[in-house]
């Protein structure tokens, strides 16, 4: 375990390597979306098949949060963060020279897998957190890693526009690779950790989505939301790049900076959920988030109000998702990293299907019918907290309390 002077490492310059390390993480997923039309003349590839790597990236991420994430509860994340890290530089050099559209799908999908060391790195750090500090922290940590999604984008644009796409890919390489180094050498120690089966932890995972009601409430709240955000970031392209508007591939990205609020929003909700205000904090920002989507009907035809529902609506997201996994994270320290597997499938199974039903509703409906999605979803979030709030299923401790995870064998 963690031993007791662990804590008086978390330093302003520790959260800041934290925020930076999950930055850079995320990124990997995202440097390939403005690269695609280059991808695919250089590669003679179809648009089809060059959106897989996209797609690569994101199964690869799935697959990582079910199957990797969960080992940061028994092994040393000092030395397990800095392999994956390791073998995605491995992956991004991989893609940086390859010779066909399938190599790089494989190579983009490694590096999404390995792009989980940020959601193995969020509980690390809050578990290295006092208990008056952990919203905090968590919530700068959070603020980096939504940074790093936020600016991979633009990155990637600027560095390809000048050198080529492959450039992106080995830069990234070199990012990720020194920061493996420095994250081996500068991360706190954990002299002993539990010793529990794979097969075991992974099944612990089923055991407490099962048995805590806290962490079904969240990740649902959370998949609700991020569902609600990909709504808007999925279609927003589509409303700019027509009437009344007409902007430029150039101008739609640069909306991309609106997201710098919600990054600034996570450190500020974690302060919050320090002070113990993780209900009414959720049940603001859920009526905030409803809220933001009249402003984004009105955006159809009037600037003011598109930015604003953008820059508000991320905002209630984002504290959404803070206060949830500084719920969640209180629940059991020992299961971290498997609490927020739990809760960061869902999350992201709720992306997926607010990305999937968006083009839909696009196809049938334009602007006006994601609107109604959108409210849909973020609408379904705010009930079902209002039915949490009322019934007390949103503050009842489970039975992970009593003893029902695995047994850990003698710490090793």
């Amino acid at each position: 375990m963690i031993p007791p002077d662990a804590r008086s490492t978390m330093t302003p310059g520790m959260v800041a390597l934290f925020a930076v390390a999950c930055g850079v993480s995320a990124a990997n997923l995202y440097y390939a979306q403005p690269l695609l039309p280059q991808i695919a003349r250089d590669l003679h590839a179809g648009s089809g098949r060059t959106a897989l790597v996209v797609t690569s990236a994101q199964i690869g991420y799935g697959i990582g949060l079910a199957l990797i994430v969960p080992l940061g509860d028994i092994l040393i994340r000092r030395r397990l963060v800095p392999v994956i890290l390791l073998v995605a530089a491995v992956a991004l050099l991989a893609a940086s020279v390859a010779p066909d559209i399938t190599v790089l799908i494989v190579a983009v999908a490694v590096a999404g897998l390995c792009s989980v060391a940020a959601q193995i790195l969020v509980p690390f750090a809050a578990s290295l957190a006092s208990d008056r500090q952990r919203g905090r922290v968590v919530g700068t940590v959070m603020s980096g890693l939504l940074l790093g999604i936020l600016l991979a984008r633009t990155f990637s644009g600027l560095i390809a526009q000048v050198a080529g796409w492959r450039t992106v890919y080995v830069v990234a390489a070199v990012v990720v690779l020194v920061l493996s180094g420095l994250l081996h050498l500068r991360l706190p120690d954990e002299h002993t950790r539990p010793r529990i089966l794979y097969g075991e932890l992974l099944g612990s995972v089923v055991l407490l989505m099962r048995t805590e009601p806290v962490l079904r409430l969240r990740s649902a709240l959370g998949g609700l939301s991020f569902a609600t955000f990909n709504v808007i970031w999925t279609s927003l392209a589509f409303l700019l790049i027509g009437p009344p508007y007409h902007y430029s591939e150039a101008v739609i990205g640069s909306f991309g900076l609106l997201g710098a609020a919600g990054a600034l929003a996570a450190s500020f909700s974690g302060r919050l959920a320090d002070r113990g205000l993780e209900r009414p904090v959720t049940g603001g920002s859920l009526v905030v988030m409803v809220g933001s989507m009249a402003l984004l009907a009105a955006g159809a035809h009037q600037l003011w109000a598109l930015v604003a529902g953008i820059v508000v609506g991320d905002l209630a997201i984002q504290a959404v998702h803070i206060q949830n996994q500084q719920l969640i994270f209180a629940l059991e320290p020992s299961a971290r990293s498997r609490l927020n597997t739990g809760y960061m499938v869902i999350y992201f199974v709720g992306g997926a299907i607010g990305s999937a039903t968006t083009g839909l509703a696009y196809g049938t409906g334009g602007w006006p019918a994601v609107i109604v999605l959108g409210a849909g979803y973020s609408g379904a979030a705010l009930v079902l907290w209002i039915v949490s709030e009322v019934t007390g299923i949103g503050h009842r401790r489970g039975a992970v309390t009593t003893g029902t995870l695995p047994h850990a064998s003698a710490p090793g």
